[in-house]
């Protein structure tokens, strides 16, 4: 920790949150004439770079100067009346479960940007892109920041505009129908939110999380704490996504740019558990009890559901698209988060988070993958990959295929690298859930996820038999190009932080446990 004084962590916290935002009006004016260079594109794209290192260097810059000896305690706090009549204030502050969050989507973002800069979406104006995708890294930023339910729900929606864009005028085949899905589900699960977060705001008497969630759910009674979950319940099921609210999810990340998919993996469902989390569990535990079972049987369900998905897609004859396999597999990760939660032990929970990050660095680093290998081919069908194009990337392009690899195993979870921890935690949370919830269902549920597990390995193990080892290309098949720099730059801090989270876990349970017990202790230290 580095000694930076409470005024200064506020203005950090402020400028990541406001930031990017600034930046996507900026990118929208003019260039000064000496920043144009040659190509006014690539100004514009540089200037998404910059911005998105700065805000990184900010978020880094927090995290450095948080106080990791007292990890529960909101830091960097800034309290303002915004709407006095409905004591709506402007209320930031960042702790243990949310720092890491911050931090992931500061990186992923710029890591985008980056890649974005030397590999520019094909579509419109380079300008709206990252004007866009400013926008998407300032709401996203905003949702693991904002401490008060109405900006809270306002930050959270605030993503959707930007990424129906990002895949409406930069996707790929079908983006039009996938755009449009993604917007209605969400739009729907939201407005049926919305009702939720009023109703717990009205009958409290303030928005203000931190004093809900130390109140603990006191001030509303059994009835009105199961429709508050069951409402707000549903919207962030639906971002999550939970099954069976997740058929909006494979089409949207099949028909997005490498980036909006990077983004809308590895960030953009990280807000319907963490909402699950920061609102859901402390302020409504009552009813968060009633609904643990079913969330459980939901989440185990879309475990399954996802690995035979992927299964059915890996097979030989199937046509399956990779971009749309991997996609499927966020379901059945998202499951573990989910199951973790459902527990409503500190075990649990602190895996969830810990599966969050580790599903954020994974599967980022495998949509970054597939992008590449479609650019590469033209195509991401398994089909085509494994037949007469002869991927073989091991031998064509054995740093790709060994990435690819690597991916596959951190997605499995392999012992040592990111993706063993969080699961491992959410089924021992759910081996001896919280007191008062059935142990021989969540016994069951364990069960279940446990079979998840080999279907996981089974169809990534597939895979990259498939692509990596697939047939002999021909002689006059034209070569391929291996992992590029700019590749290199984009996709190395992904693998990097994959390997440091698995070997050394504490860094992040070291944050999220402290405060994760004071949350289920309503706030009490």
């Amino acid at each position: 920790m580095i000694d930076i004084s409470e005024s200064v962590m506020q203005f950090l916290l402020a400028f990541t949150v406001a930031g990017p935002l600034i930046g996507a009006v900026a990118a929208l004016l003019p260039a000064p004439p000496g920043l144009k260079g040659k190509s006014p594109d690539q100004a514009v794209l540089r200037h998404g770079v910059t911005v998105t290192g700065v805000v990184l260097v900010a978020a880094l810059a927090l995290a450095l100067g948080f106080d990791h000896d007292q990890p529960s305690r909101m830091q960097a706090t800034t309290d303002i009346s915004w709407i006095p009549a409905l004591d709506v204030r402007i209320h930031l502050g960042v702790d243990g479960i949310s720092l890491p969050l911050l931090v992931l989507t500061a990186l992923l973002t710029f890591l985008c940007a980056l890649y974005s800069y030397f590999k520019p979406p094909a579509g419109p104006s380079p300008k709206g892109f990252v004007a866009l995708l400013l926008v998407l890294e300032s709401g996203t930023l905003a949702t693991f920041a904002v401490l008060d339910l109405m900006l809270f729900f306002l930050a959270f929606e605030t993503v959707l505009i930007p990424m129906y864009f990002l895949i409406a005028r930069w996707g790929g085949e079908g983006r039009q129908p996938a755009a449009w899905k993604f917007i209605l589900f969400t739009l729907l699960g939201s407005v049926v939110m919305l009702l939720g977060l009023l109703l717990v705001g009205l009958k409290a008497g303030t928005f203000d999380m931190v004093a809900l969630a130390t109140d603990n759910g006191r001030g509303l009674s059994a009835s009105l704490q199961v429709i508050a979950v069951l409402a707000i319940g549903i919207g962030l099921a639906v971002k999550t996504p939970m099954w069976p609210l997740h058929s909006w999810l494979p089409d949207a990340h099949t028909a997005a740019p490498t980036v909006g998919s990077v983004l809308l993996a590895g960030v953009l469902l990280k807000m319907g558990t963490y909402g699950f989390v920061r609102i859901v569990l402390p302020v409504a535990p009552e009813g968060m009890h009633v609904f643990a079972p079913y969330l459980a049987a939901f989440a185990v369900a879309g475990i399954v559901y996802g690995s035979l998905a992927c299964l059915a897609l890996a097979r030989p004859g199937a046509k399956g698209d990779l971009k749309r396999l991997i996609a499927y597999s966020s379901v059945g990760h998202m499951g573990f988060v989910l199951l973790g939660i459902a527990s409503m032990t500190p075990t649990g929970v602190n895996g969830a988070l810990f599966a969050n990050i580790a599903h954020g660095l994974i599967t980022g680093l495998l949509f970054f993958l597939v992008g590449a290998i479609k650019d590469r081919y033209g195509t991401a069908d398994l089909d085509t990959l494994a037949g007469a194009t002869g991927a073989a990337l091991y031998g064509r392009a054995p740093r790709l295929g060994g990435l690819l690899a690597f991916g596959a195993v951190a997605s499995l979870g392999l012992p040592g690298l990111a993706g063993f921890w969080g699961e491992m935690l959410a089924m021992f949370g759910a081996f001896q859930p919280a007191e008062g919830l059935s142990r021989p269902a969540f016994l069951t549920y364990t069960a279940v996820a446990c079979f998840g597990t080999l279907l996981t390995a089974a169809y990534l193990l597939v895979v990259v038999r498939r692509v990596c080892m697939g047939a002999k290309p021909a002689a006059d098949s034209p070569p391929l190009a291996d992992v590029q720099g700019y590749e290199f730059a984009a996709w190395t801090p992904l693998a990097a932080l994959t390997v440091l989270a698995g070997l050394w876990p504490a860094v992040l349970l070291g944050l999220t446990d402290p405060a994760v017990q004071q949350l289920l202790a309503g706030g009490k230290p």
